[in-house]
C-alpha cells in the first residue's frame, strides 16, 4: 500500500496518532455445510483497511450496512484477531501482546455499543454496572463508590439514582449509562459503534453533545461508527467513507461534504435532506441501483463499479475496462483528499 492510502495526517506540528490501522484484514469462513463442514470460501469483511487517529480527534467510518465498519471497529480493539495486518496504541502493536499485557491496554481503549439495553446486564443495578470494570482492574476498593457518583453526575444523570436498573431509564439515559461504564477507566481512546442508531431523533442531539463536552473536557479521541452521514457530521473531524470492506474516499468532515469526489460518497450526500425547500427541489441527486454485492464474492477491479452511476453512464468502453480489470487505489490526489476511484471528480452538492 502507498503512503497515500493511509487516512490522515498529523494534526499538529510533531504530534503522532494514538491509534493506528494497518492494512487491517479480517476474513470470516464459509462452511460448505454437510457433515464434512469443508471450507467453502471467505467473505471479506474488511480489506487492507488503514487509518490514524490523534489526540483529541474523532475519525467517522461510515457506509451502509453490512460494508464493515463495525467489524473493523472490533478488530481495532482485539475484540477480533484480525486475519492481516496490526493495530497501534502509541505505536505498540495490539496483536503482539499477551493476554495478560492486552487486559492492561484495555483501560485505554473503551467501546460504547450500540444498544443501550442489550449491552447493559439487566440484573444489575447501575452503580454495579458502572464499577464492573473498576472491580476487574483491581481500582473499586480505592474510592469506587465516589467514582461511580462522579461518572453519573458527569454523563448528566443523578448519582441517587444509581440504585435502579436499566429498565427503569429511558433510552437516552441508558446509553449515558453506558458512556460512563465506558468512561470508568480513564480510557483514551473510544470506539463508538452506532451509538445513537437506536435512540430518537429528539434524544441523538443530547447524547452527541455529551461526547463532545467529554471530548474536550478529559481530552478523548474517538473512532465514531455510523452509517448516518448527517449524524458524522455534526462530530467528526475527519470522515472515512467505507465499501464493501475498503475505504473509498476520506477527507476533513466539511471538505468532503462541500465537494466529495467518489461517487459512492455523492450518492450517499445526495441523498440527506435539506431544510431550505427550494433547494431540495433544485438541488442535484445520484441515484445508486442495484444491491450490494456479497463480500464473500466481490466484483473485480473497482468493487463499486457494479452500482456506479458514473460506470454505467458517463465512461467510455476503454474506461470502464480499467474499471473492471484495476482496482483503484485510495489516492491524494494532491489536495489533502484521498479517494479511491479512476475517474475521481469534486462535485459540489449541498
Amino acid at each position: 500500500m502507498t503512503e497515500t492510502s493511509t487516512v490522515g495526517a498529523a494534526t499538529e506540528q510533531g504530534t503522532g496518532p494514538v491509534l493506528s490501522a494497518r492494512n487491517l484484514v479480517k476474513h470470516f469462513p464459509v462452511g460448505s455445510g454437510g457433515l464434512l463442514r469443508r471450507k467453502a470460501g471467505d467473505v471479506h469483511a474488511v480489506c487492507d483497511v488503514s487509518f490514524d487517529i490523534y489526540p483529541n480527534e474523532t475519525l467517522g467510518l461510515v457506509g451502509e450496512s453490512g460494508c464493515g465498519k463495525s467489524t473493523t471497529a472490533r478488530v481495532v480493539l482485539n475484540l477480533q484477531e484480525a486475519t492481516n495486518g496490526e493495530v497501534l496504541f502509541n505505536g505498540t502493536a495490539l496483536n503482539r501482546l499477551s493476554g495478560k499485557e492486552m487486559r492492561a491496554l484495555r483501560r485505554s481503549l473503551q467501546i460504547v455499543f450500540q444498544d443501550p439495553y442489550a449491552s447493559l446486564d439487566p440484573r444489575l443495578p447501575v452503580n454495579e454496572i458502572i464499577a464492573e470494570p473498576l472491580r476487574i482492574h483491581g481500582l473499586y476498593e480505592n474510592g469506587g463508590p465516589d467514582r461511580v457518583r462522579e461518572l453519573l453526575r458527569t454523563v448528566g444523570l443523578r448519582p441517587e439514582h444509581g440504585n435502579r436498573f436499566p429498565h427503569e431509564f429511558s433510552g437516552g439515559q441508558r446509553q449515558r449509562i453506558g458512556i460512563a461504564r465506558a468512561l470508568a477507566l480513564e480510557p483514551r481512546v473510544l470506539v463508538l459503534d452506532e451509538p445513537v442508531s437506536a435512540l430518537d431523533v429528539s434524544i441523538q442531539a443530547g447524547v452527541l453533545n455529551l461526547l463532545q463536552d467529554l471530548q474536550a473536557e478529559l481530552g478523548l479521541s474517538y473512532l465514531f461508527v455510523s452509517h448516518d452521514l448527517s449524524v458524522v457530521r455534526h462530530i467528526a473531524d475527519r470522515i472515512a467513507v467505507m465499501y464493501l470492506g475498503k475505504i473509498v474516499e476520506t477527507a476533513p468532515a466539511e471538505r468532503l461534504f462541500q465537494a466529495p469526489a467518489h461517487p459512492y460518497t455523492q450518492a450517499l450526500i445526495s441523498a440527506i435532506p435539506v431544510p431550505d425547500p427550494h433547494k431540495e427541489r433544485t438541488r442535484q441527486r445520484i441515484v445508486i441501483s442495484g444491491d450490494v454485492p456479497s463480500p464473500a464474492n466481490p466484483p473485480s477491479g473497482c468493487r463499486f463499479r457494479t452500482r456506479c452511476p458514473k460506470f454505467a453512464n458517463q465512461l467510455t468502453e476503454t474506461q470502464r475496462t480499467l474499471c473492471v480489470e484495476q482496482e483503484p487505489e485510495l489516492t491524494d490526489r494532491g489536495q489533502g483528499h484521498p479517494s479511491a476511484c479512476h475517474y475521481a471528480e469534486e462535485t459540489q452538492l449541498l
